[in-house]
């Protein structure tokens, strides 16, 4: 990790779901644990999507996370390599510089899933933001 701030990314092909649903936990995570200027969050996609499924838009209401607001983007490589974590969410076939930690959470791809589909999905990658957050910085106080 680098010296003052730890940045994660989370990334899929489209940028639409999977890593949209874990970059809001980890913002919120993040908020939580009052870790606003020691974490940095990166998200985007290898071949973005024109906007977010309403699918994960819909269930991340739910939980009280708005996304309606949300655009998928690109990440590049370089962006990547700037990272001390990189999550992916099953469809990576990133190469990146051996110093950067890249865990592929092999992940269902929510397009297209009816709303409990979704909503399994979306727990799932809630469980792995805050397991990702303990092992980083210890539990929750």
């Amino acid at each position: 990790m680098t010296e003052d701030v730890t940045k994660l990314a989370f990334v899929c092909v489209q940028n639409a779901g999977r890593s949209q649903m874990s970059t809001a936990f980890a913002e919120r995570e993040r908020e939580r644990r009052g870790l606003e200027d020691e974490v940095e969050i990166v998200t985007g996609g290898t071949d973005p999507a024109e906007a977010v499924h309403d699918t994960v838009i819909e269930t991340m209401a739910d939980v009280g996370v708005d996304l309606s607001d949300r655009v998928p983007r690109a990440v590049s490589t370089a962006q990547l390599n700037e990272c001390d974590v990189v999550a992916t969410m099953g469809c990576s076939t990133l190469e990146l510089d051996a110093d950067v930690e890249v865990r592929d959470w092999a992940l269902p791809d929510p397009d297209g899933e009816d709303p409990e589909t979704v909503r399994d999905i979306r727990q799932q990658v809630a469980n792995n933001v805050r397991e990702l957050f303990e092992e980083l910085f210890g539990p929750a106080e």
